[in-house]
C-alpha cells in the first residue's frame, strides 16, 4: 500500500474511532482528555467522575492546614520532607458527579464562576450540561462549596436538580449567615430540602454525619455491585497532615476536637473497609485509599486511568 493510501486510511479510521468515542447522549460530545479537568472511573455499574473547580494560587500552608501551635515545625518538617513548600502551596477544588443511568448527583458546586471556579467548564467537558444534573447535595456551607449554586442574579444553575443538604448543617448557617451563605443559599431556601444521617438519598447513595469541620458537615458512602466510593468534602482535612498526625486539625475546622474524633472514626473505617474515597482539597484528582501508617494513616491515590 502507497504510504498517501495508508495514511488517508489511518486518518479515516482514528476520525471515525474518535467521533463514536466523543458522541454522549442528546447530541452532546465529551471533548476533553480524562484528567483535563476531569476523571471519570467506573463504580459498580454507575459512573463517577471528579471535577475539578480549578487551584488557588500558590499561598502559605500554615497554620490553616494544620493549626495545632505545638506541630508548627513537625508540620513544616513533613511538607518538606514530602517535597511541598509550606509557603508556596497550591489547594484543589474537587466536586463528584455520581451518573447512575437514570439519575446524576453532583457533590457541592465550587467556588462560582466570579471567584475563579471552574467548575461549569469541566462539566461541559466531561459531556454534561447544568441542566442534565437532577440532585445536588451540599456537604457544608463554606463558599468553595456552594459558590457555584446561583449565577450573579441569584437564580440557580442548576435548575432541574432536587437541592439537598443536612439539617443541622442547613439550620446553622440559616441562624448564622455569612456573606456566602446570603448570596447563595438563601435565595434557594425554599428548595433546598434537609437531609438526616443515614438517609438514602438516592438507592445505593447514603448520607453520613461527620461533624466538626462545621456543625452539620455531611459526608457520602456510595455502594453499587460491591464497589464503595467514601465522598469526605472537607472531613478528611489535608492529605498528608491530618492523616499523618491524628491530633492535628485544620484553621477553618469550626468545632476542632469535634472534628479530630470524627476524622478518626471515619478514616479507621475506611481504611477497614478497603473503600475508594475521595475528599475535595486532597491532591487532584483526589482519589485513593486510605491505610493505616503508624499511630495514624496514609492517602494511596488510586492508578490514573485514561
Amino acid at each position: 500500500m502507497e504510504r498517501r493510501q495508508f495514511l488517508k486510511g489511518t486518518g479515516a479510521f482514528l476520525l471515525a474511532s474518535g467521533a463514536g468515542a466523543l458522541a454522549q447522549r442528546e447530541g452532546r460530545s465529551s471533548w476533553g482528555v480524562n484528567g483535563g479537568g476531569f476523571y471519570r472511573f467506573s463504580l459498580g455499574s454507575w459512573t463517577a467522575v471528579i471535577l475539578s473547580d480549578g487551584q488557588s494560587a500558590p499561598g502559605p500552608l500554615l497554620p490553616n492546614w494544620g493549626a495545632n501551635p505545638e506541630l508548627q515545625e513537625a508540620f513544616r518538617q513533613t511538607l518538606r520532607e514530602h517535597f511541598l513548600d509550606p509557603e508556596a502551596t497550591r489547594n484543589n477544588f474537587n466536586p463528584v458527579l455520581l451518573d447512575t443511568g437514570q439519575a446524576r448527583l453532583l457533590v457541592d458546586t465550587g467556588r462560582g464562576a466570579g471567584a475563579g471556579g471552574r467548575l461549569l467548564e469541566h462539566l461541559a467537558l466531561a459531556g454534561y450540561a447544568p441542566e442534565d444534573i437532577t440532585h445536588l447535595f451540599l456537604t457544608h456551607g463554606h463558599p468553595d462549596h456552594i459558590g457555584g449554586l446561583v449565577d450573579e442574579g441569584g437564580r440557580p444553575i442548576f435548575p432541574q436538580a432536587q437541592h439537598l443538604m443536612g439539617q443541622a448543617e442547613l439550620a446553622y448557617w440559616f441562624q448564622n449567615p455569612s456573606p456566602a451563605v446570603n448570596r447563595a443559599l438563601v435565595p434557594l431556601r425554599d428548595r433546598i430540602r434537609p437531609v438526616q444521617d443515614g438517609e438514602e438519598i438516592l438507592p445505593g447513595v447514603q448520607a453520613v454525619a461527620s461533624f466538626g469541620h462545621t456543625p452539620g458537615h455531611m459526608s457520602l458512602e456510595v455502594l453499587s455491585q460491591g464497589r464503595r466510593l467514601f465522598i469526605f468534602g472537607d472531613a478528611a482535612g489535608h492529605f498528608l497532615l491530618s492523616l499523618r498526625f491524628p491530633q492535628a486539625y485544620l484553621g477553618f475546622d469550626m468545632e476542632k476536637e469535634l472534628a479530630v474524633r470524627t476524622r478518626a472514626r471515619l478514616l479507621r473505617k475506611v481504611s477497614q473497609e478497603r473503600s475508594l474515597v475521595t475528599a475535595y482539597h486532597f491532591p487532584w484528582p483526589g482519589l485513593g485509599h486510605i491505610r493505616p501508617l503508624g499511630e495514624g494513616f496514609e492517602f494511596v491515590p488510586a492508578f490514573f486511568e485514561f
